[in-house]
């Protein structure tokens, strides 16, 4: 099989102008078949409150009225999305930009209405993905790269969380290539000590995973991202990174970040 790495960055990498052309150097240099996942939630929050829309969050999660799906889409699908296409194409990477709807690329549902009415919020499940559309975009020589929009099927765009695109991308594509998934964002992985930049977790086993949770060393967003991790692991993924951006050179020598396996 061969081999894909299905990378997302996130953080505040988006934002900084240098930081992401460093990034995105270093995304082209990855060998082998590649896609790259993206959101930029930094970006449509300032660009919202300009427009006198102001960011509804519970709970870390973004709640998405019409006002606020306008903003993400034109940020996520445009500003952003078209930027790193335009960066990558002058850096030698023949790049494709897309949505979810592109090519009916990812169809998601509209999450339900529970306790929270989360509004045009899309969720994934096993059969959102076209694996075969990207293996043909891959196989013609693109790159893809995907932003947090997706769509209903009904014409409704939905905003998706990026690490739920990129775990699902990764589980979809583990049918066709030995796919390794990667987060990559400010920090150098998961720490034991969030102030100490020489306290990284090199190795987290699945049945470890619970215990980092009780001493707390794996608390808030991280408990979702390692959960999503390890549940891609268990439908075929062959290992998630979690790094520091601006160390993705260095995870073909497996001393990139944190590395969940079983």
């Amino acid at each position: 099989m061969k081999k894909l790495s299905v990378i997302k960055i996130g953080g505040n990498v988006i934002d900084n102008s240098e930081k992401l052309h460093q990034f995105l150097l270093d995304f082209k240099a990855v060998p082998g078949d590649k896609i790259l996942i993206h959101g930029g939630g930094k970006i449509a929050t300032e660009l919202g409150l300009s427009l006198g829309v102001e960011a509804k969050m519970v709970e870390g999660r973004r709640i998405t009225d019409i006002e606020t799906l306008r903003v993400v889409t034109m940020v996520y699908a445009g500003l952003i999305n078209k930027n790193m296409v335009a960066q990558l194409q002058a850096k030698g990477c023949n790049a494709i930009g897309m949505t979810g709807a592109d090519g009916n690329i990812i169809k998601a549902v509209k999450r339900p209405v529970k306790d929270i009415d989360y509004g045009f919020v899309g969720d994934l499940d096993e059969h959102s993905v076209a694996s075969g559309t990207l293996d043909s975009l891959m196989k013609a020589g693109l790159v893809p790269v995907l932003c947090a929009i997706t769509h209903d099927g009904e014409s409704q765009l939905l905003n998706t969380n990026a690490d739920t695109i990129a775990s699902a991308v990764a589980v979809a594509m583990s049918d066709l290539y030995d796919t390794v998934l990667v987060y990559c964002f400010e920090k150098r992985g998961v720490m034991r000590d969030i102030e100490d930049d020489n306290s990284l977790v090199p190795v987290i086993r699945m049945e470890e995973f619970e215990g980092l949770k009780a001493e707390g060393v794996v608390s808030g967003g991280m408990i979702p991202k390692l959960h999503n991790a390890f549940e891609a692991i268990k439908k075929g993924v062959a290992a998630v990174y979690i790094g520091k951006a601006d160390e993705l050179p260095q995870l073909n020598e497996q001393g990139f970040g944190t590395r969940l396996t079983i």
